[in-house]
């Protein structure tokens, strides 16, 4: 493998730091957080993405970071010592550019640069869910493992995937990427410009898609859907689209055998353990997936 393939994230298990803003940038929400250096999240703050405008993200990004530092917790502990943005899309290998966002209007959107401008502090950006598997990995359900696999299931799909200690991004840090695997070909289109890809049938948006399609083709059982949306299909949100009946995360049973075998590809290991939950606006929606992938 070549030396840059594969990169040590900056801060090992032990390393002590002050407080930190964590945000992470999603299709629909951007969620802020004070963390200090165990982990413990402190203060946190949720606002809705204004996903089709670029400079309107940024300034929410900035006004949130901006909110947490001047709270009281971080004016007790002395102030915050730099930002860390998840950002759902592909991060360059310097940690400062988002390439592409396929559920926002990022395209080369130089975000570390124009969020320190900004705030005044040091900004590292990392894909979303690179940054859930160091969080998992660092301080929560992999923290005694050296190798783990995180998939996020959101407004898309992602992964992120910790080897031997060592955070996995790819010589141009775009590893990871199993949201946009093809799982049905001449499918959806997705929001990466490709059709199939598994986050147009297994997301939160996804979820949507097939409420508004139920309503639309079987009216008695999508009734109770459409009362909630005053009797218009296009009117379900994703709130309401967890009373439709819970399906698997990925469509079909031979989807579900594509998944397992791409998650035996990306992670050699003896055993993998694949939890799924879904939640939107803090209900279960698909319940609980649980693939062991034994090599």
């Amino acid at each position: 493998t070549a030396p840059h393939a594969i990169l040590l994230a900056d801060t090992p298990k032990e390393t002590p730091m002050t407080l930190t803003i964590g945000v992470d940038v999603g299709g629909t929400k951007i969620a802020a957080g004070l963390v200090d250096a165990d982990g413990t999240i402190l203060t946190t703050l949720r606002r809705p993405t204004p996903a089709q405008e670029v400079d309107a993200v940024v300034d929410v990004i900035a006004d949130a970071v901006a909110e947490l530092a001047a709270g009281r917790d971080a004016r007790d502990a002395g102030g915050v010592e730099a930002v860390g943005i998840g950002a759902a899309g592909f991060v360059d290998a310097a940690r400062s550019t988002v390439i592409f966002a396929p559920n926002l209007a990022w395209r080369d959107e130089p975000l570390a640069a124009t969020v320190s401008e900004r705030t005044g502090l040091p900004v590292v950006v990392e894909n979303d869910a690179n940054a859930a598997a160091w969080g998992e990995f660092r301080f929560g359900a992999a923290r005694d493992a050296h190798s783990s696999l995180v998939i996020t299931v959101g407004t898309g799909i992602g992964g992120g995937i910790v080897l031997d200690d060592r955070l996995v991004r790819g010589s141009h840090g775009f590893a990871a990427e199993i949201g946009h695997i093809n799982i049905k070909p001449g499918g959806r289109r997705c929001g990466c410009g490709l059709r199939g890809c598994w986050e147009r049938y297994g997301s939160g948006s996804a979820l949507v898609h097939e409420a508004r399609e139920l309503a639309t083709v079987s009216p008695v059982q999508g009734a109770k859907l459409l009362k909630l949306a005053g009797g218009d299909p296009g009117g379900i949100r994703r709130y309401q689209a967890r009373f439709l009946r819970p399906v698997p995360v990925a469509a079909t049973t031979g989807v579900q055998v594509r998944v397992q075998a791409t998650v035996t590809a990306v992670l050699p290991a003896p055993e993998v353990e694949v939890n799924l939950t879904v939640s939107c606006q803090g209900h279960k929606v698909l319940g609980r997936a649980k693939a062991i992938v034994a090599l």
